[in-house]
């Protein structure tokens, strides 16, 4: 039959074929660091370093501060260490929360035959390591538009503007 598209190559078009192999190199080397924690989070702090000296002592489009440094995306900045502290609480959090877990009597083994269960995170180390690098690199970028270099004050102004009142 012709037309059935089982043997027949369906034509991929560049940017489908750029996409394809791009994320199959991305997720090579991200596989490849899987084994190697003490690299992966050397780069993350060189990731936040550089984070760090674009926000406090960078260029923005701020004023200039008594040390004549620029600084500036307070709530970028705001908002990844909310992020980042909400990951890091899944990440030190049991994935099976024994207080909601019935239990029957105490809840440390008594006995020989009692099952061990382990600690098992919520949030594995290494997806914790992958998000807290993507919201690094993603905070970074939104230092260059200053469509984000919003004061403090005036997001908590417009945060009470539209809070229901009760």
């Amino acid at each position: 039959m012709e037309g059935s598209g089982g043997d027949v190559a369906s034509p991929m078009g560049p940017l489908a074929k750029w996409k394809n192999e791009y994320s199959r190199a991305f997720q090579f080397y991200l596989d490849k660091s899987t084994p190697l924690p003490v690299h992966r989070w050397l780069g993350t702090l060189g990731v936040a370093a550089i984070y760090v000296l674009r926000v406090g002592c960078g260029v923005s489009y701020g004023a200039a501060g008594p040390n004549g440094l620029y600084t500036g995306f307070y709530i970028v900045s705001y908002g990844l260490g909310i992020y980042i502290l909400n990951l890091l609480i899944g990440f030190l959090s049991p994935k099976i929360d024994p207080e909601l877990e019935a239990l029957d009597g105490a809840s440390l083994p008594t006995k020989e035959s009692d099952e061990f269960r382990p600690f098992i995170r919520r949030l594995p180390e290494f997806k914790f390591w992958y998000t807290v690098t993507k919201a690094f690199i993603v905070a970074f970028l939104m230092t260059f538009f200053s469509l984000f270099d919003v004061p403090g004050q005036y997001c908590y102004a417009i945060g009470l503007f539209f809070l229901p009142s009760q």
